[in-house]
């Protein structure tokens, strides 16, 4: 597999800078997940709120449930939407942080087996 010590050393070399870029791009990640989960849940307090408030204004019994029924359908599709972004968004982190060992590997694991 390596003909020379050199070969070994740039061989460990190109692993240190690859792990390196992959824990760059999990941070980086990750840092978008919290932030698009801050920013959920900030929208879901305020609309959690705003249901609140107009619930209490509600006239009768029927304007209640109705107000009820419009929030509980609101947040189960923003709640929807949110799964889907988050589950996109971690599958990019994942393709991003094993992007950098794809030019480092000294043999594709995918024309293998895996074996």
């Amino acid at each position: 597999m390596f003909k020379s010590v050199e070969d070994f050393q740039q061989f460990g070399k190109s692993q240190i800078e690859a792990a390196t870029a992959s824990v760059a791009a999990v941070s980086r990640g990750m840092q978008q997940m919290a932030t698009e989960a801050s920013a959920y849940a900030k929208r879901s307090v305020e609309d959690g709120s705003a249901a609140t408030t107009r619930l209490m204004g509600a006239k009768s019994l029927d304007g209640a449930v109705q107000v009820q029924a419009e929030y509980a359908k609101a947040a189960f599709e923003g709640l929807t939407a949110q799964v889907g972004k988050m589950s996109a968004l971690m599958m990019s982190v994942g393709k991003d942080a094993a992007k950098p060992f794809e030019a480092v590997m000294p043999f594709d694991l995918g024309k293998s087996g895996g074996r």
